[in-house]
């Protein structure tokens, strides 16, 4: 016959105070090894499950997290998401998604039902249209607990995790010089982005770096970062008119996308121009020319990102001194 055991009936058969059995079923500091061992047995014994309603309602939280993205399909993000939930649940957190096609309007609207829906706090990934942060500003001044991750506002104070863009830059530019292209291109995402500002500047200073000289003309910005086709189109004629020998790309869907619109062009030498970019994406492998990728710790920017979330949602601190974790790129040559 099943039962639905509570901690006070755990407490009653293990001659424990309930607190204790609490304590120990949270893995708390304060309780012993011993006696944890003794608590966890049991419950795996019996079958139990923590209520979450009862948890949240004693403790006041609804142990849940949110996490903004510009969208899911992205291999970036959801690299990011699964590293994310593996730290989470773990800690009897569940992770509830929502995506802005990079609209600023949709990720004020998707942080607002967040913030009134009493989520304990949120990840979030700027979308490129962001410009007005006074919102954000707001629930930080209250205190409600936010991390930014990979697309980051360079104006606020907040914990932040973010790859180490610049030298990732650098390293793909030297790699094209290196194979002896003199005519490097970059395609990138929007102006407002600071990861797009701090991957054009290593771009610059990989050039500067191999003796090449940097020119307006061969940089392109996809405000959308690839979403729409006709951007990335547009922006891929005007650089093959500058008869470019290389391309340096900042983001997965701008990588995909160049390459599509490459391929499509069946009078034009696939081989003529070497590509490196920032990717996570495997797919990239089957198009020609093949890509160099400058590929993402993701995974790590989850755990790192959410680790940091609920560290904040559990401080007593009124203020916090806050971290920004830079997670290393890999140049990846195959």
């Amino acid at each position: 016959m099943n039962k639905n055991y509570t901690i006070k009936d755990i407490a009653k058969a293990l001659n424990l105070s309930p607190s204790t059995v609490s304590r120990a079923l949270r893995d708390s500091h304060e309780i012993s090894q011993k006696t944890k061992k003794l608590v966890l047995d049991f419950a795996k014994k019996i079958n139990y499950r923590t209520n979450p309603i009862a948890l949240s309602l004693k403790e006041r939280k609804s142990y849940s997290i949110g996490i903004i993205v510009s969208e899911f399909a992205n291999n970036f993000f959801s690299q990011v998401i699964d590293g994310v939930e593996s730290v989470a649940n773990a800690n009897n957190y569940q992770v509830v998604i929502s995506q802005t096609h990079e609209s600023a309007q949709r990720e004020e609207q998707n942080i607002e039902y967040f913030y009134s829906r009493a989520i304990d706090g949120i990840l979030i990934s700027l979308s490129a249209e962001t410009s007005d942060l006074s919102y954000m500003q707001s629930l930080i001044d209250k205190g409600y607990p936010l991390v930014f991750f990979d697309r980051v506002p360079s104006s606020l104070k907040g914990h932040k995790v973010i790859s180490d863009n610049r030298n990732g830059s650098i390293e793909a530019v030297h790699y094209l010089a290196k194979k002896g292209k003199k005519k490097i291109a970059h395609l990138t995402g929007s102006k407002s982005l600071f990861i797009t500002n701090e991957r054009v500047k290593g771009y610059k200073m990989g050039l500067m770096a191999n003796g090449l000289e940097y020119s307006e003309s061969l940089v392109k910005h996809c405000e959308y970062g690839g979403l729409h086709h006709q951007e990335v189109e547009k922006a891929v004629d005007e650089l093959l008119r500058e008869d470019i020998d290389a391309v340096f790309i900042s983001g997965d869907k701008l990588t995909t996308g160049f390459l599509q619109i490459l391929r499509e062009k069946e009078d034009f030498d696939q081989d003529k121009i070497l590509v490196a970019g920032f990717t996570n994406s495997n797919v990239v492998n089957l198009f020609s020319p093949k890509i160099i990728s400058v590929r993402q710790s993701a995974f790590e920017m989850g755990k790192n990102a959410v680790e940091l979330l609920i560290e904040q949602i559990n401080s007593k601190e009124e203020s916090l001194s806050f971290k920004t974790i830079i997670v290393p790129t890999v140049l990846s040559k195959e």
